[in-house]
C-alpha cells in the first residue's frame, strides 16, 4: 500500500497554506564517494567531484581497521561535499536527471531525509569518462526540514523540535513529487 494517497496529498497541501512555518524545504544535500584504501585514486576522485559540485570535498578516514577489505584505522577512504541553498539544488536536480527522476520508497526515512545512490558518476549530465579515473558510484542524502530547526543547533538555548513539527516520510515524498516531478517506486 502507498504511503502517499490522493486523499494525504490534499491534506498536506492544505497544511501548508495554512501556515508557511509548516512548509518543508531542503537544508542540505551531501555527496558521499567511498572508495577504500587507495589515496592515489581517491584524491583523483575527489578533484571530479570537486568539478562536479564545485566544492572542495572533505576526506574522510576509516575509524577501524577491516582486514577484510585492506583497510587500516586512519587511512583516507571517502569523500564527502555537503551543499546547502541553491548549490544543492541543482546537484539534486542532476542527481536526480542520473537516476530518472524515479526513487524507491523506502529510500525515505521516518524523519522526511531521503537517500539514493548513483552507480556510474558518467550518469550525471555534463560529465565526461576520464580513463585515470575510472567509474565510481555515489550516494546522495537529501535533508529535509521545516524552518525553524535552527533551536536544536543553535549555541544559546539550545532546544528540541517536537514530534509535531517534524517532517514526515509522507510529507517529503509529496515535496520532492511537487519540486522535481519525482515518481516514488514502491519497490
Amino acid at each position: 500500500m502507498p504511503v502517499l494517497t490522493p486523499e494525504l496529498e490534499s491534506a498536506i497541501a492544505k497544511k501548508w497554506e495554512s501556515s508557511p512555518m509548516l512548509k518543508p524545504r531542503i537544508a542540505k544535500v551531501t555527496v558521499n564517494v567511498s572508495i577504500g584504501s587507495d589515496f592515489e585514486r581517491l584524491k583523483k576522485i575527489a578533484s571530479v567531484l570537486e568539478e562536479i559540485t564545485g566544492q572542495k570535498p572533505s576526506l574522510r578516514r576509516a575509524k577501524r581497521t577491516i582486514r577484510e577489505f585492506g583497510v587500516k584505522k586512519g587511512d583516507y577512504i571517502a569523500a564527502v561535499v555537503t551543499l546547502r541553498g541553491n548549490h544543492a539544488i541543482e546537484l539534486l536536480k542532476k542527481a536526480l536527471d542520473a537516476v530518472g527522476y524515479r526513487i524507491k520508497e523506502s529510500s525515505f526515512d521516518d524523519y522526511g531525509n531521503v537517500c539514493f545512490g548513483i552507480k556510474e558518476h558518467i550518469h550525471l549530465p555534463g560529465v565526461k569518462y576520464d580513463p585515470e579515473v575510472g567509474i565510481f558510484g555515489m550516494d546522495v542524502c537529501v535533508t529535509i526540514e521545516r524552518p525553524g530547526y535552527r533551536v536544536m543547533r543553535r549555541r544559546r538555548c539550545r532546544s528540541h523540535v517536537p514530534r509535531r513539527h517534524r517532517v514526515t516520510k509522507a510529507e517529503s515524498m509529496l515535496l520532492l513529487k511537487n519540486l522535481f516531478g519525482v515518481e516514488i517506486v514502491e519497490h
